[in-house]
C-alpha cells in the first residue's frame, strides 16, 4: 500500500478516475434508494451522478492524452491515509434523507481536498490545471445541489418528503420501541435505543426509570393505537410523563 505522497502523476489520475466512478455509482445508489419514498430528492442525486460521470470523462481524456490506454487499478482503499467510505450507506434500506444529505456533503468536501492536494504534487502544468479546475467544481457542488434542489424540490415536494420521512421514523423506530418497553424484549427495544441516539425526544423516555417508562409507554401506545401514524410526531414522546 502506497502513501499518497508516493503516487506518480499517472497513479493520481488513475485514482481520480476510479474515485469519480465510485462516487457516481454511490449517488446513483442513493437515487435508487430514495426513488420510491422521496422521488424529488432521488432526481437531484441522479443529476449529481451524471455530473460525476462528466468529471470522469474529463479525467479519462487527460489520462489517455498523457499515458495511453492502460489504466492501472488504484482505489481509495489502496492508498494509505486516504479517506474512504467505511460505511456503505448507499446499500442500506430504507435510506434516511437527512443522513444521505450529510454523507453527500462529506463526499464533496473530501473530493475537493483530494484534488487540491493532488494538484500540489503534479508537475505537469495541464494536469495541475485540470486538478485545480475539478477542485473548484467540487467546491461549487454545494451550490449546484442547492440549485438542483430549488428547481426539482418545489415547496410542495419538499413538504411531502418531510412528511414521509416523519412517518417512516414513527413506524420504524417509535412503534417497535414502545412494544419493546411493554414486553421487555431486548430485540424490540433496540429500535428505540437506536432512535434515542439521534433524537433527544426519544432519548427522554429511555432515560426514565423502567417503571415510569413502562407506564408512559403503555399510555403512549394506547394513544398511538387510536391514531393514524401521520398524526404522531416524535416530539410527542417528550410530553408523556405529564399524561394522566
Amino acid at each position: 500500500m502506497k502513501r499518497f505522497a508516493e503516487l506518480s502523476e499517472q497513479e493520481i489520475l488513475a485514482l481520480a478516475i476510479s474515485s469519480e466512478d465510485e462516487d457516481s455509482r454511490i449517488y446513483r445508489g442513493f437515487a435508487e434508494g430514495l426513488r420510491e419514498p422521496f422521488p424529488a430528492s432521488a432526481k437531484v442525486f441522479d443529476e449529481m451522478a451524471d455530473e460525476e460521470v462528466r468529471h470522469r470523462t474529463m479525467l479519462s481524456d487527460m489520462y489517455r492524452e498523457k499515458f495511453g490506454e492502460y489504466l492501472p487499478l488504484i482505489r481509495r482503499q489502496d492508498v494509505r491515509g486516504f479517506v474512504h467510505h467505511s460505511k456503505p450507506l448507499w446499500l442500506m434500506r430504507p435510506l434516511g434523507l437527512d443522513e444521505v444529505r450529510k454523507f453527500a456533503a462529506r463526499m464533496e468536501y473530501e473530493a475537493e481536498r483530494f484534488y487540491r492536494k493532488a494538484a500540489e504534487t503534479a508537475r505537469d502544468i495541464s494536469i495541475r490545471e485540470l486538478l485545480l479546475k475539478l477542485a473548484e467544481i467540487e467546491a461549487e457542488h454545494e451550490t449546484l445541489a442547492q440549485k438542483l434542489g430549488e428547481t426539482i424540490l418545489t415547496t410542495d415536494a419538499r413538504a411531502e418528503e418531510d412528511e414521509t420521512e416523519r412517518r417512516m421514523f414513527v413506524l420504524q423506530y417509535v412503534q417497535p420501541g414502545l412494544a419493546g418497553l411493554m414486553d421487555g424484549s431486548v430485540s424490540t427495544l433496540a429500535p428505540l435505543f437506536a432512535a434515542s441516539a439521534v433524537s433527544p425526544q426519544v432519548a427522554s423516555i429511555t432515560r426514565q426509570p423502567m417503571s415510569m417508562s413502562l407506564c408512559n409507554a403503555n399510555k403512549f401506545r394506547r394513544h398511538f393505537d387510536m391514531m393514524d401514524a401521520s398524526e404522531v410526531r416524535p416530539e410527542q414522546i417528550i410530553s408523556t410523563p405529564h399524561w394522566h
